[in-house]
């Protein structure tokens, strides 16, 4: 066995550390013979030394990361700032020092996420980040470890709770967009600036990262397709209902024989998809592999607590590691190089409302245009809006994304068309 002591040192004190902070502190003397050594936080870096923190040993702070990267005594860095500048500089400088590190830096991992895990290898250490991943939820760590003698082929998540909580808002109670998203920004649920959650951005990077893990095959955030929410409407809710379905905000990444496809974006999903009952601001990972066959994960995707219990899971995880002399032991894990599918390539069938001209001929001149560009018709609804215009609704075929595109474009030229009103995915 090694220490009987393991000091830690945190950097940032906003919501998370704070958790992290509560975290350890509530739960030290069970952890001690979960671990075999007491774990104390030693030092946390802040911003602000004046600030007022309640509840918080101010003896414990300092603005000096020095004072924390240079302890001899510090054998694990939380890194909870978020950001990608200073967070990533202090990483590599923490881990060169043969520091253990966790982080939840969901920005930082998806775009350098390689290059902080060779460091991590290099020194010997072990740089873990459970917690930059839906939240409380475990699934870094059963894709690496738990489900690692499977062949995954799929993972599909509602991976930000911000979005499924105006979705949910939106079915269950008929608001629309701007109300709910006012409604999550009030419950703290939504930042001042949204554009990250609604635009598809955090469920972007948090899929590059959960791809990378399972398929062993680096992933980063540009390589992920990203399209959010803000074009929802009540009318396409209305019509979702109607075909027994709900909308959902997915990240899909799929392993095929062609390569990679990795996605976010607005799906409707039948009603019975295990998916369709994740609400409000909960999250949910479902995968499949060829040995487990499907597995769904489901709990809080984000806030105080249950990132803080992510991150202080990594950290007993390192503390048993350290007690037995085994750190470094799971690392990168992406020793494939997969080639990663162009979006354009990737088959979705697809939820299409336009208004047309109320008039005979336009439903052919429409179909003959989908047929041109190999767009197969399953569903078709017209309703009268008005005398001189009518709304169309279609349902497509799964179909390459780049045929469709096409075929919007080439839409979009024609007069019998006045509006696409909306393009929405289904699953």
């Amino acid at each position: 066995m090694g220490k009987k002591k393991i000091q830690i040192g945190l950097l940032g004190l906003g919501t998370v550390g704070t958790g992290v902070y509560k975290v350890i502190g509530r739960r030290g003397e069970e952890m001690e013979p979960q671990v075999g050594a007491r774990l104390e936080i030693k030092r946390i870096l802040v911003h602000n030394m004046k600030k007022e923190r309640h509840g918080i040993d101010q003896r414990l702070l300092t603005d000096q990361w020095e004072d924390i990267v240079k302890d001899k005594d510090i054998d694990i860095i939380i890194e909870v700032m978020g950001g990608m500048e200073p967070a990533k500089s202090m990483i590599l400088e923490a881990l060169a020092a043969g520091k253990h590190v966790v982080s939840a830096n969901k920005d930082l991992i998806a775009e350098h996420g390689e290059e902080l895990l060779e460091a991590a290898q290099k020194s010997g250490t072990d740089f873990l980040f459970e917690a930059a991943v839906a939240g409380g939820i475990p699934i870094i760590r059963p894709l690496k470890q738990c489900l690692a003698g499977n062949e995954i082929d799929e993972v599909i998540g509602i991976v930000n709770g911000t979005t499924n909580f105006i979705l949910t808002k939106m079915f269950e109670e008929g608001m629309d967009f701007q109300e709910a998203l006012d409604m999550a920004t009030e419950l703290g649920y939504a930042e001042a600036d949204p554009t990250a959650d609604v635009e598809g951005l955090d469920a972007g990077r948090k899929v590059a990262i959960m791809a990378s893990a399972a398929f062993r095959s680096r992933v980063v955030f540009s390589d992920v397709y990203t399209e959010g929410i803000t074009k929802i409407t009540a009318k396409d809710v209305a019509y979702a209902k109607e075909f027994d379905s709900l909308i959902k905000l997915l990240g899909v990444a799929r392993n095929t024989a062609q390569g990679i496809e990795v996605g976010v974006y607005p799906m409707i999903i039948d009603r019975n998809h295990p998916l369709a009952a994740v609400r409000d601001s909960f999250n949910a990972v479902f995968v499949h592999g060829d040995a487990v066959g499907d597995t769904m994960f489901y709990g809080r995707g984000a806030g105080e607590m249950p990132t803080a219990s992510a991150v202080v899971g990594d950290v007993i995880d390192i503390a048993r590691n350290m007690q037995y002399h085994c750190s470094g032991r799971i690392g990168c894990g992406c020793y494939r190089t997969l080639k990663l599918k162009d979006f354009g390539e990737v088959k979705n069938r697809f939820f299409l409302r336009m208004q047309v001209r109320n008039e005979p001929g336009v439903l052919a001149a429409i179909a003959n245009v989908f047929g041109g560009h190999k767009v197969s018709i399953e569903r078709v609804i017209q309703r009268k809006a008005k005398a001189a215009k009518a709304e169309l609704v279609i349902g497509t075929a799964a179909v390459k994304e780049y045929h469709m595109q096409d075929a919007l474009k080439e839409l979009g030229s024609m007069d019998i068309v006045s509006e696409v009103s909306s393009v929405i995915r289904e699953y």
